[in-house]
């Protein structure tokens, strides 16, 4: 041991500072595999079982990087399905690490979490996962799946990975991965805690969101009429603001007379840059559910010369909407004073109301899910999905007789979107937190 390489952490608690440095090995010292099945998502069901089963597509959306079976919804194996076969050295052991060795992007291949309490019940890994379990009892429970989330070893994986639409990583590939940990488990498990507890608080934070986002799901829902009640497109909603309870019925009709929609220009690629001195670019990617946002890593500038430029900058409570890419229906935003002057790219929307529209009122139902199931309808491409321009303005909504109720509807809305938005801005900073300490909690190989 004393002839392994070692590293030190940028960061390090003070009790741990005087200790010798980290110990660094391949992965196949630490960890061996174990076989995992390909069941695939026919063969799994959420209702009834005796074994549960690890679907690699639940470790890119859903699992905790410590999963606890008990605060995960996993799937069973259909009873149907043998697996008398099955070794019980191949079910899932707390500790164990559990790879995904497929993704359609980089950042998702190799992704992974450790089973850290299983509830004394039966789990099995399955399609397109590894599983990993310590040959010796080096890392204690909860360290590892921090471990295999340090940058270090996710540069690794990505270096690692091939294929071109479907990115893959093999076991031969894994096991050469350089991993490091200290030997004493008392900093392990200091390290573990500390960003345990963060997640916690995340968790917390992010159950406060659902909260908000439930509550303004359940006022939109009685705010505008319900599409199943009323006769020849008139209706009334289930709330009403006093002063407007004997305005008479909603209509609803196509934005096609509402909005004024402009999409934006095409760009060459020596126009833009990534450096700070020319105009903003607002593309599909910094357009997220209800906020512009930014990062040195997606921001564009724009460094040429148009003509005309001035109709492709966008202004404070302009609407702006992604036409295309995996989350049409959802880039939807305002924009708001800090990012107005910003250059539209193509397959990008502005859309302004006229007089008799709010832009808020309008808005609102941009963000809605009845506009996300409406693009889901009209969206028949087999390849990148995406909406026309024409086929936002055909998109119907109800509208009350008068602009104050627009306004009114709008307002009490917008207060709650503003809460939203906090909420989502604070958990982004505990995530950049979180991010920098895992930089500076773990170690880097150069």
């Amino acid at each position: 041991m004393s002839k392994e390489k070692k590293l030190i952490p940028e960061l390090r608690f003070p009790e741990f500072g005087k200790k010798e440095g980290w110990i660094v090995a391949p992965l196949s010292k630490v960890y061996s595999f174990k076989i995992t099945n390909s069941f695939s998502r026919d063969k799994l069901n959420y209702k009834r079982g005796t074994v549960k089963n690890i679907h690699y597509g639940d470790i890119h959306t859903k699992f905790s990087t410590l999963f606890d079976i008990t605060k995960e919804t996993v799937p069973y194996i259909n009873s149907t399905i043998p697996i008398d076969g099955i070794d019980r050295g191949n079910y899932c052991a707390e500790g164990d690490i559990v790879i995904a060795d497929a993704s359609e992007d980089l950042d998702g291949v190799g992704k992974s979490i450790e089973i850290v309490n299983l509830n004394n019940e039966q789990l099995l890994a399955g399609l397109h996962t590894f599983l990993a379990r310590q040959i010796e009892p080096k890392l204690i429970i909860g360290f590892g799946g921090y471990l295999f989330k340090s940058y270090s070893i996710r540069n690794q994986i990505k270096r690692e990975s091939q294929g071109a639409k479907v990115l893959g990583i093999s076991k031969g590939r894994i096991s050469d991965l350089k991993i490091y940990y200290p030997d004493n488990k008392e900093e392990q498990q200091k390290v573990a805690s500390c960003l345990s507890s963060l997640d916690e608080l995340i968790a917390a934070h992010n159950d406060k969101l659902q909260t908000l986002k439930d509550h303004k799901k359940g006022l939109m829902q009685n705010l505008f009429p319900d599409p199943a009640t009323g006769s020849g497109g008139k209706k009334v909603p289930n709330y009403r603001f006093p002063e407007f309870v004997n305005d008479g019925k909603w209509v609803e009709k196509t934005l096609e007379n509402c909005i004024d929609l402009f999409s934006g220009i095409a760009l060459k690629s020596d126009e833009i840059s990534d450096e700070k001195s020319g105009i903003p670019i607002l593309r599909g990617i910094n357009i997220t559910e209800g906020h512009i946002r930014h990062s040195l890593d997606i921001d564009k500038y724009f460094l040429g010369e148009l003509e005309n430029l001035n109709k492709y900058l966008v202004k404070e409570n302009d609407i702006v909407i992604g036409m295309d890419g995996s989350k049409v229906g959802k880039n939807v935003a305002l924009i708001r004073k800090e990012d107005e002057n910003s250059v539209l790219i193509q397959r990008v929307a502005r859309i302004r109301t006229n007089d008799k529209s709010d832009i808020n009122f309008v808005y609102q139902h941009f963000i809605s899910d009845k506009f996300r199931g409406y693009v889901d309808r009209v969206n028949t491409s087999s390849g990148i999905p995406h909406i026309s321009a024409q086929q936002i303005k055909d998109f119907i909504i109800g509208f009350p007789p008068s602009l104050k109720e627009q306004q009114k509807i709008a307002s009490c809305l917008s207060e709650l979107d503003n809460l939203i938005t906090a909420q989502v801005e604070k958990i982004e900073q505990l995530q950049f937190h979180k991010k920098g300490l895992m930089q500076g909690l773990f170690p880097k190989i150069v």
